[in-house]
């Protein structure tokens, strides 16, 4: 079984996000979504927040899925620990991420490097970003919405509505 990981913070899951998880879906047989801790960042969203805007948005493209006979288990979890323990807890030999730009390359290539060092056994896959979601990204996502901006075209209208309700308390 090719079990497959695309981790990410997620905060919030974008409709770039969705894009690589519906054409990372087609590469493996099982594919677990991860949302990090990631202490290093301070998230509009809890952990479990995030969790449970991926497990909704998910639901859908396991729908899609089924209707294109794509046979891929997506299942949503979380993890705190370093990735490529992650990776071998859940017996995964790939680690998918999305790329948008040339600055996302630099900063894979060196994790990529670090990874393998830590596990040879596990490939990263890269999967450009479509040029319709090149340019998204969780934090300016995060910006507009905060200063009153239009989102829509960024994120689904569940998420959408999770951010303004939290951005408005």
């Amino acid at each position: 079984m090719r079990i497959g990981v695309y981790p990410g913070t997620f905060d919030p899951i974008t409709n770039g996000h969705i894009d690589i998880i519906r054409r990372g879906s087609k590469m493996v047989d099982k594919l677990l979504v991860a949302a990090a801790q990631n202490i290093g960042k301070s998230p509009m969203f809890s952990l479990e927040e995030r969790t449970e805007m991926l497990s909704a948005e998910i639901s859908e493209i396991e729908v899609e899925n089924e209707k294109r006979g794509i046979d891929c288990d997506i299942e949503v979890t979380s993890f705190g620990n370093l990735l490529m323990h992650f990776v071998e807890q859940n017996n995964a030999s790939f680690v998918i991420r999305g790329l948008r730009a040339v600055s996302d390359f630099e900063y894979e290539f060196q994790m990529v490097g670090m990874n393998a060092r830590l596990n040879p056994d596990v490939e990263t896959m890269f999967l450009m970003s479509s040029e319709k979601h090149q340019f998204i990204s969780s934090r300016l996502v995060k910006e507009i919405a905060t200063l009153g901006g239009e989102i829509s075209e960024f994120v689904s209208p569940r998420v959408k509505g999770k951010m303004l309700a939290t951005i408005n308390t």
